[in-house]
């Protein structure tokens, strides 16, 4: 019998790429949510930045699960926060040159949440988390990385990926290595198997 296909509801080349490296077959539908529009509105109610992760990872899936009800629909999504304020991804280079010297010589915080969907319904979420501090890197080092690694960061919250140059910006790192890369994927590798999607 045919095991049930996953759709990730989500743009990411890093997610897709990190289920596919786990075994898993999965299909790509982007749901087109304006995540910045919803964050700020979630922001300015304080919702606590893990239930914002979950809210837009649940209303990522939603869209797409209205669309594929015989699928299992994964939404995900990450929020960034420190100081008491959440992070946008960089939509330029001087944006992205803003947030990392905000954030130098700093703690922030991640949280990556996936949500699964079936028949257009929320069947399961999960959250991971990790704790990063920034070195005081320099302003030429900080010069040299833009110029080397945008726009490759471009969907990157933090303006980093860990797995790459991004490593070189960090002080300290704590906590969940997939919560850094986008979900909570050792949860969510469970949970398909407690579906049936992946073998126990």
């Amino acid at each position: 019998m045919k095991r049930p296909s996953v759709v990730l509801a989500s743009g990411s080349a890093t997610r897709k790429g990190l289920l596919e490296r786990s075994g898993v077959d999965v299909d790509v539908r982007v749901p087109g949510i304006d995540e910045a529009m919803v964050t700020e509105s979630l922001v300015r109610d304080q919702v606590e930045p893990e239930d914002i992760a979950v809210c837009l990872a649940e209303m990522k899936a939603l869209r797409v699960g209205t669309r594929e009800p015989e699928h299992v629909v994964v939404g995900c999504d990450q929020v960034l926060w420190s100081g008491g304020r959440v992070f946008h991804k960089a939509g330029s280079i001087d944006e992205a040159r803003s947030v990392l010297l905000e954030l130098r010589g700093r703690s922030h915080s991640l949280v990556s949440a996936a949500v699964a969907v079936i028949g257009g319904a929320r069947t399961w979420h999960a959250t991971s988390r990790a704790e990063l501090v920034m070195r005081d890197f320099s302003d030429s080092f900080l010069e040299s990385y833009l110029a080397r690694n945008w726009p490759r960061i471009q969907g990157s919250v933090g303006c980093y990926r860990l797995e790459e140059e991004g490593v070189q910006l960090m002080a300290r790192v704590r906590g969940d290595l997939f919560a850094i890369m986008g979900m909570p994927l050792v949860e969510l590798l469970e949970y398909l198997r407690v579906r049936g999607v992946l073998p126990r």
